[in-house]
């Protein structure tokens, strides 16, 4: 089986500013990797990079055995939308679909839309009486479980979590962490992006970037850290 995530060498820039520079590690399917790292250190453009949401500007990431870094915008949407779910702090709910039809514009994009699997899914993460509601009429923590329900939904083999506590109180953390652990139990790879060293041990391993880089003596010791 090949390795859910790799990264060899991997650097970006943005004209004059390098947010990632030689960031080498390996995930094994079905590992959960939290990574942490202050404000401005990488974390969301390598979360961005594994999540086919960008390219590389250097270096190679291969996702699921797939050389990915070469891959056309279109390619990129299709292989993300076959492979990876995604969990945002900042929810990205369309504010005029309701519950219901956020979780079947993931489908959309995957294959077709089947209202019945939505509802199913909204149910799996407790808010089965909530699919009718838009995202206004809906609370962070309920906002935020519509997006794992998403995210979910094409049964992804990883899936990346932005800070996905980061705008919850600690009731609709605890709940969310639930749903990630169940992820994990039914054998998805996770990779988490997290502030928090609390949430952070729940994870297999975890790695932390500082200016660009993964901190440690050299990566290739942390690609073997589990």
């Amino acid at each position: 089986m090949p390795e859910a995530i790799a990264l060899d060498n991997v650097g970006k820039t943005y004209g004059s500013v390098t947010a990632l520079q030689n960031v080498t590690f390996r995930l094994e399917a079905g590992e959960w990797l939290a990574l942490m790292g202050p404000s401005g250190s990488g974390k969301t453009t390598l979360v961005n990079l594994i999540g086919c949401l960008d390219q590389p500007t250097q270096g190679s990431v291969r996702i699921d055995g797939v050389e990915v870094s070469t891959f056309t915008r279109r390619q990129l949407t299709r292989f993300r939308a076959e492979k990876i779910g995604l969990i945002f702090q900042q929810f990205h709910l369309v504010p005029y679909l309701t519950a219901v039809e956020n979780v079947m514009l993931a489908q959309h994009f995957h294959s077709l839309a089947d209202e019945r699997e939505a509802r199913a899914a909204l149910e799996q993460v407790g808010l089965g009486d909530r699919a009718e509601h838009l995202p206004a009429q809906l609370s962070g923590g309920e906002q935020q479980r519509v997006c794992i329900a998403r995210a979910l939904i094409n049964d992804p083999r990883i899936i990346l979590a932005d800070e996905p506590t980061g705008n919850l109180d600690e009731a609709n953390e605890a709940i969310v962490m639930d749903l990630l652990r169940a992820a994990h139990r039914a054998g998805r790879t996770i990779v988490m992006v997290t502030h928090d060293p609390d949430i952070a041990q729940l994870a297999n391993r975890t790695l932390r970037l500082r200016h660009g880089r993964l901190e440690g003596s050299n990566t290739a010791e942390l690609a073997t850290l589990r």
